[in-house]
């Protein structure tokens, strides 16, 4: 082969390899963008890869079809993937905010299906246009699939640690689209002499330029405006952190808190959860001087359990810092927590909960457990039997634990789930619900391995709604709410949750697939 053609066969595996990271950054963008709007991060990953990878294989199948001006038709797959991909995510917020339910998730499938496939047309033929400049097929072949390959690995990193981060989605795949046709441009003029009409299809490549240049410049801010029509609220601040969208909003003197767009906490009547969280458990354990809080990164538990002098240590584990950061930081969340995790009794641990407990050798003497529902895989395993048997075992004798257990009216087969797989690690239980305006109706289970006298309990600390006496109202269920559940004439038996069995999640989607 003479120089040229040397260059040309180099710059189609650069090119693989670069279009590869492409793919998978688009890949997991459209798995990313489908937990966050849609639910459920397993089961839109698990769709997301499977459409892309039947793309794929369709896109494969018709490449078989270009027969002439292979370097043309590679041209305007990248053109198509970097216009497609580029406003895939700035789009698909505009149908979340403006189309009926069920649009946003059709529009998504279809448009993973289509890069997918687009990304399938592109390997064929780039191993042909080697093929064709002088490289043996089994080189060409294992060349660009290693470039594809490598590629991969590369922009899942990338996306992970850098571009989700640092970017957010819309201006990740703006940037990403601009590097497909980056790449098509070069290829356009490295093939020049093959390539008819060149200067139509440059300008075809500027026109596509401008658009996703004004997208990565302007398109991240318009986006914003169609999120807000996601939130009541104005939204005051909104990042994108390694593990989750974290959103204030206010409305007067109410400021809510969303993770992913699940609501956490409303300042006008988060006493109302907080308090139900903690002081009943701080009233059944016989010692209270070291306590664990498994989440609560918003520092409102924190600020709850330090109401208490006989406390001397908190060790509070929430997995994202961002939150733990914006709770320390901003405003309106500091005058809400009282600048709790500032507090030298507090020890705040950035770390897995289901991790912290397997690794950890303290033992509490209360155990709250301030989680997030049990959504998918990875919150699941925070509502398994092995995991409230890791913290039974890290719980004093008569130590007591609390655990958020979301809505037993709205999923009351969840909440009596939860009840059971916890009291299956031979704890007594007391069952709890309070009405909180931003939530509804909302579920805790107590659990200690002494029986829990409701009656005998008693409140010393200053509260802003929970009293001694109250207390015992909020054990009793209605019909419509207790545990002897009945769908379609027959009584459901309740089955505790294990990491084998993970029923908690089917079970939490049926729930809520209304609400």
């Amino acid at each position: 082969m003479n120089r040229l053609a040397v260059r040309q066969s180099n710059f189609i595996y650069w090119a693989s390899g670069i279009v590869s990271i492409c793919g998978i950054v688009f890949e997991v963008l459209f798995g990313a963008l489908g937990s966050y709007i849609l639910g459920d991060g397993v089961k839109q990953y698990t769709l997301t890869i499977s459409l892309f990878l039947t793309g794929m294989g369709i896109g494969a199948s018709i490449s078989e079809r270009v027969l002439k001006n292979l370097i043309v038709a590679f041209i305007y797959i990248e053109f198509f993937v970097a216009l497609i991909g580029g406003f895939s995510s700035f789009v698909m917020f505009g149908i979340t905010a403006f189309s009926p339910a069920g649009t946003d998730a059709l529009f998504l499938y279809i448009i993973t299906l289509t890069i997918g496939g687009l990304t399938g047309v592109e390997l064929p033929i780039l191993i042909r246009k080697a093929n064709e400049i002088g490289v043996s097929l089994n080189r060409s072949t294992a060349r660009v699939l290693f470039s594809d390959y490598a590629g991969g690995l590369v922009g899942g990193m990338l996306f992970a640690f850098f571009l989700r981060p640092q970017l957010g989605m819309v201006k990740t795949a703006f940037l990403v689209g601009c590097i497909n046709l980056i790449v098509a441009i070069i290829v356009l003029i490295m093939f020049r002499k093959e390539v008819k009409r060149f200067t139509t299809h440059l300008l075809v490549a500027i026109v596509i330029g401008i658009s996703l240049l004004l997208g990565l410049l302007f398109g991240e801010e318009m986006a914003f405006s169609f999120e807000q029509k996601l939130y009541k609220d104005p939204i005051i601040h909104m990042e994108e952190s390694q593990y989750q969208k974290i959103v204030l909003t206010q409305n007067e003197d109410d400021v809510r808190l969303y993770l992913n767009g699940g609501l956490q906490l409303s300042s006008i009547d988060e006493h109302r959860y907080h308090e139900t969280l903690v002081h009943p458990t701080m009233a059944q354990a016989e010692s209270i001087e070291n306590v664990l809080i498994l989440g609560g990164g918003d520092g409102i538990a924190a600020k709850e359990v330090l109401k208490y002098d006989d406390v001397k240590n908190i060790t509070l584990v929430d997995l994202d810092p961002a939150v733990v950061d914006l709770a320390n930081e901003n405003e309106k969340l500091l005058a809400l927590n009282k600048h709790s995790l500032q507090n030298e009794k507090v020890h705040i641990k950035h770390q897995d909960a289901y991790q912290y407990l397997e690794e950890t050798e303290k033992i509490f003497d209360v155990i709250i457990i301030d989680l997030p529902d049990p959504n998918d895989e990875s919150l699941n395993k925070l509502y398994t039997k092995e995991f409230y048997a890791l913290a039974r075992n890290h719980m004093e004798l008569n130590g007591a634990m609390m655990v958020q257990a979301t809505s037993p009216y709205f999923a009351t087969e969840v909440y009596w789930t939860i009840s059971e797989t916890i009291e299956s690690n031979d704890l007594q239980v007391a069952n709890l619900h309070v009405d909180i305006p931003s939530f509804g109706n909302w579920g805790f289970v107590m659990a200690s391995r002494n029986e829990i006298n409701l009656n005998q309990l008693e409140i010393e600390v200053k509260t802003n709604f929970l009293t001694a006496d109250l207390l015992p109202s909020l054990a009793k269920f209605g019909k419509d709410t207790d545990e002897d559940i009945v769908e379609n004439g027959k009584q459901i038996a309740i089955k505790p949750n294990t990491l084998i069995d993970p029923r908690l999640i089917q079970i939490y989607e049926r729930s809520w697939k209304y609400y």
